[in-house]
């Protein structure tokens, strides 16, 4: 252990950092050991990670001095923020530029950042394109994400600049996933018009991450974006019928009729999906199936992540 290179996971409860821990821990020849940061080391998920053999540290994202701590010493470091615990682009910008300043003043030499396009570069505030949200964002959870990467070329930190895409699983956890309409019949509703939409499992995003570290320092400076697939809705609608054994139809809405759901972020994701359907070729060209599959052999498929997690996803009877 002593002479692995430390990466430095936060989050490492959550889905990504997750999966990244336990994808260094299940690889028994890695150069490299998990220091896994949690605020609550007596969680289940901590327990189980020190379990596996990871360094498990208390750290808080909003504590300068708790992240520095916690880089001590380390190698690498895997960064990602929480909008959706808070809604707050400022938060998050707050918690960059710490992490950038942390990672550059204890020397890391390789860190992958998870961010996000700042749809503005598309989208200017003064375009009614679609509606601005919290004053001066567009898609405010990936607006401050693309806004903070400047913090780390500033500082000069090396850094890989990581998109992710839409989970799938959020089919089973965020009430994504079909839906009866009044006739009874199975939908999934989004507002992406025939559009591809590059998905993901939630597992594989800690691989791809791995995949980086693995690959070394040719991948600082780069933006890698990882899928699993690029699906059109009614795609994934005929895929979902034959994991169900039931019909599944494609409810295309408007950006507007999304944004008009009501759930807490429903504005967020409705510009989101609208941001994902009008500027396809910019999401889909970044985020690239064949060298996800190079960091990640695992990688699943839509279909492959339905035959594994498909009997998860809530259906009304």
């Amino acid at each position: 252990m002593a002479d692995k290179k430390i990466i430095v996971v936060f989050g490492a409860t959550g889905s990504q950092g997750g999966g990244l821990a336990h994808a260094i821990l299940n690889d028994k020849n890695s150069e490299f050991s998990v220091r896994a940061v949690t605020r609550d080391p007596s969680s289940d998920k901590a327990k189980k990670l020190d379990q596996s053999g990871a360094e498990v540290v208390a750290a808080d994202i909003d504590d300068f001095q708790s992240i520095k701590k916690a880089l001590k010493g380390a190698y690498g470091a895997y960064f990602v923020t929480f909008f959706w615990d808070h809604f707050s682009p400022e938060t998050e910008l707050k918690q960059a530029r710490d992490l950038a300043k942390a990672a550059k003043q204890e020397g890391v030499e390789h860190v992958v950042w998870s961010t996000l396009e700042d749809t503005r570069k598309w989208v200017p505030l003064n375009s009614d394109q679609m509606p601005t949200l919290q004053d001066k964002y567009k898609v405010p959870h990936f607006d401050a994400k693309g806004e903070a990467n400047q913090f780390f070329i500033s500082e000069k930190v090396p850094t890989t600049f990581f998109h992710v895409s839409f989970y799938w699983d959020n089919m089973i956890h965020f009430g994504l996933g079909p839906k009866r309409d009044d006739n009874g019949k199975l939908a999934i509703s989004f507002p992406m018009g025939d559009k591809k939409m590059a998905g993901i499992s939630a597992d594989d995003i800690g691989k791809c991450a791995y995949g980086i570290f693995k690959k070394g320092k040719k991948m600082i400076g780069k933006t890698i974006g990882v899928a699993g697939d690029q699906l059109t809705c009614k795609e994934m609608a005929e895929a979902l019928s034959d994991a169900l054994g039931e019909d599944v139809y494609y409810n295309e809405m408007s950006p507007e009729q999304f944004r008009g759901l009501g759930f807490p972020g429903a504005d967020d994701l409705g510009n989101m999906f609208q941001f994902y359907r009008d500027f396809d070729e910019v999401c889909n060209s970044t985020r690239d199936v064949n060298f996800s599959k190079e960091l990640n052999p695992e990688l699943k498929s839509f279909k492959m992540w339905l035959k594994e997690y498909g009997s998860k996803i809530p259906i009304d009877d």
